[in-house]
């Protein structure tokens, strides 16, 4: 089973009040946070993010109707930060690379998504119950 597989169960598993694969299920957390809101601040905290560290064409590439640009793991790692990426390596039991690296999969695919006219989502759409089904898309 894939990344992306893993997430989408652990996230539909615990969304649901089931048991999930724990690493799983802690990145499904940490995506949800990213892009939903909670800690994370959302999208357009997101967008402000990659703006400011000068990486804007890229988040609006997956926001806009054409083709999603590619971002890696060292672009991923200075939008979000060190900190966070410990955080998350460490809940894992991975290594900050490797998330990185799971995230420069995920991200693009899921701003897309939660993008489908080009523009953000307004009010708290976009939250836990969307990225699930989000998640769920991405695997058929």
């Amino acid at each position: 089973m894939g990344i992306l597989d893993s997430v989408v169960s652990a996230f539909t598993n615990s969304t649901a009040g089931g048991a999930a694969n724990p690493q799983a299920a802690a990145l499904a957390e940490h995506l949800s946070q990213i892009l939903g809101g909670a800690q994370g601040g959302g999208l357009s905290q997101l967008v402000q993010s990659f703006e400011k560290n000068e990486l804007g064409n890229i988040i609006q590439s997956w926001i806009g109707s054409g083709q999603n640009l590619p971002i890696s793991a060292a672009q991923i790692t200075q939008v979000l930060g060190q900190g966070r990426l410990g955080q998350i390596a460490a809940q894992l039991g991975t290594n900050h690379q490797d998330v990185a690296n799971q995230l420069s999969q995920l991200l693009p695919q899921l701003v897309d998504k939660l993008t489908p006219n080009g523009q953000l989502p307004s009010g708290s759409a976009g939250g836990g119950a969307n990225i699930a089904s989000i998640l769920q898309s991405l695997t058929r």
